[in-house]
């Protein structure tokens, strides 16, 4: 029973984590219909940073605000880059591609191809009881943090004139634009807002999945199987999607750790056979 719960803790967690990630993603490629393959490139920068600052600091808040201040201004700087292959998804894989290997690399030369891990505060050290078993706080954690993102995320996008701006302008941006808004401005601000997600998700990830040099294309595959099965532009889809494939994953390393891809990716092929735009998705 113990061991059952625990395996169901670790899927809650690790789907939060996703859910930061995909949730970035899902507004960038789901909303704003840009195909960023960076993204995971941005998960790992957001950790690193957040490992240099907190460690030269002392400070795991500080580590994380630097996280989100570097990624988001990555974003801006990938945001106006992209302009110039605005509507051609070919051009934009390739450029976010780059750039992801241009950050990877960059990477490389400044840290090395050691693995590191995000110091956390004292506070979140060491388990804490949960129902009869111990499991440790930082994951608990990070899932109050997924939890809270979707909840703010979810009254940003239906509760706010930002979000609606945001609905109406991927809908018809030249009528809204008409209407005097400057929608590239609100795009540019989704976009941050986006890369914002995926430092956050590097920095609090950085601290129990660790960092390393290939750890971005192992999260961004993940985050591309959750927005698939969720289908883009939903943030219940990502939600439904990040637990889907947080569950699939670590049930098919306990009981077929020699399958644990085919166990995500064999029911995400099995689900686009019969619903191609995903769980939630919509046509567009």
């Amino acid at each position: 029973m113990s061991s059952s719960l625990l395996q169901l803790f670790n899927s809650f967690t690790f789907a939060a984590l996703l859910f930061l990630v995909a949730s970035g993603f899902t507004l960038i490629f789901g909303l704003m219909r840009i195909v960023n393959l960076a993204h995971g490139a941005m998960y790992l920068m957001g950790g690193y940073v957040a490992y240099a600052a907190a460690t030269a600091s002392g400070s795991f808040t500080l580590g994380l605000v630097a996280a989100i201040v570097a990624v988001a201004l990555l974003g801006l700087v990938t945001q106006s880059l992209l302009r110039f292959v605005k509507g051609n998804e070919l051009r934009q894989v390739l450029l976010t591609l780059g750039l992801a290997l241009m950050l990877n690399d960059a990477a490389l030369v400044i840290f090395g191809g050691d693995t590191f891990s995000v110091p956390t505060p004292e506070w979140l050290r060491g388990p804490v009881q949960v129902f009869g078993i111990y499991y440790p706080k930082y994951r608990l954690f990070v899932l109050g943090v997924g939890v809270a993102v979707l909840i703010g995320l979810w009254l940003l996008m239906h509760h706010t004139r930002l979000g609606a701006l945001i609905r109406a302008g991927v809908d018809d941006a030249e009528t809204v634009e008409a209407m005097g808004v400057n929608i590239r401005l609100v795009f540019v601000a989704t976009f941050m807002l986006g890369m914002a997600l995926a430092g956050i998700a590097g920095a609090l990830g950085g601290a129990f999945l660790s960092l390393y040099p290939t750890a971005d294309s192992e999260i961004l595959v993940y985050s591309l199987a959750v927005v698939i099965i969720g289908g883009r532009g939903s943030l219940a889809g990502a939600a439904v999607g990040s637990l889907a494939v947080a569950m699939l994953s670590t049930y098919g390393q306990v009981w077929f750790p020699e399958l644990s891809y085919f166990v995500i990716f064999g029911p995400m092929a099995l689900l686009l056979a019969f619903r191609p735009l995903g769980l939630f998705g919509r046509a567009i």
